[in-house]
């Protein structure tokens, strides 16, 4: 292999590596998002994700362990929003911003209150690579796709199962349906109070297991700023992909590539002041969304709560 084929698979490797996070908060959003449930709680989500993961983790030694738990916790972020929202009919953007700031607390609160104050943070095992018997020796290939930890490939399935759920199954239309038009929806007999209390649900575990994925990838231990904004590029990684799964899946590939190449700039440095490569994954954010957000497609009912009982929003 040359040097520049080298290169190109080490870069196209990490950025395999680094789009996990960005595919399940974004496919997360899109999930609840299709039934009405427009979560903003994101990056709060990937924080208890991401110290509830670390410290499950740590505790019981097994790091499937953390992630169960991980999952567990964004669960009931996703029940919360979906009570506060479907069965109180409180202004969602509101319950959302309230649901992040007890999250950012709540991530710090436990990490203080187990490992307390040390100058030597724990760590925990990162997840290894798992090759893939014989697709691993693809040349170039097999290292960029088959050669990755379990959660990028669950990361792939899940998009293409996700697509195939919400476009090829009954249960997918009568979802998106609840997100377009719930009144239409519930006179066809679609339970929509169960639709968004179970994407809303399932898209919590989705934010907290990409904020699990961290600790247990990059770092090894947890540090109250790891999210680093993600959770916000979430929200725009999902309008960009106009709410479509696959759509989603290709966008991260932009934001990982990203912030992959400000990462490689800033090792290699070349006299470009760090604060702006800092800056390129939501400078790069804000210019696609210049374009994109125009021929975004949203479910029309986004955002809105819907009284069944009066037949109309809330």
């Amino acid at each position: 292999m040359s040097q520049a084929e080298l290169s190109f698979v080490t870069f196209a490797k990490l950025v395999m590596l680094t789009l996990v996070p960005y595919v399940l908060a974004g496919q997360g959003t899109m999930l609840s998002g299709r039934t009405g449930v427009f979560n903003v709680a994101q990056e709060g989500i990937m924080l208890v994700g991401a110290s509830v993961g670390f410290l499950g983790g740590y505790l019981t030694g097994s790091v499937l362990m953390g992630v169960l738990l991980a999952v567990l916790a964004g669960g009931l972020c996703g029940l919360a929003l979906a009570y506060f929202t479907t069965s109180l009919k409180m202004n969602q953007f509101v319950i959302g911003l309230a649901i992040f700031f007890f999250c950012v607390g709540l991530a710090s609160l436990l990490y203080k209150v187990v490992i307390g104050v040390t100058l030597v943070p724990p760590l925990i095992p990162t997840l290894r690579e798992v090759p893939i018997p014989g697709f691993s020796h693809i040349p170039i290939l097999g290292d960029i796709f088959f050669t990755q930890n379990w959660l990028v490939y669950f990361t792939i399935l899940l998009s293409a199962a996700l697509y195939w759920f919400l476009y090829r199954t009954r249960l997918g239309l009568e979802l998106r349906a609840v997100g377009e038009n719930p009144k239409a929806a519930d006179s066809l007999g679609v339970n929509t109070t169960r639709m968004r209390y179970a994407t809303a649900i399932a898209g919590g575990m989705l934010m907290a297991l990409a904020g699990a994925y961290l600790p247990m990838v990059y770092t090894g231990t947890y540090t109250a700023d790891m999210v680093k904004g993600r959770g916000w590029l979430a929200i725009a990684l999902t309008f960009f992909g106009g709410w479509s799964p696959h759509l989603i899946f290709f966008g991260a590939l932009f934001f990982a590539g990203i912030e992959v190449l400000a990462f490689r700039m800033q090792v290699g440095g070349g006299g470009i002041p760090y604060q702006f490569l800092l800056m390129l994954p939501y400078l790069a954010t804000l210019l696609v969304m210049m374009f994109a957000f125009r021929r975004a497609r949203v479910p029309a009912f986004l955002g809105q709560n819907y009284d069944r009982e009066k037949r109309t929003l809330a």
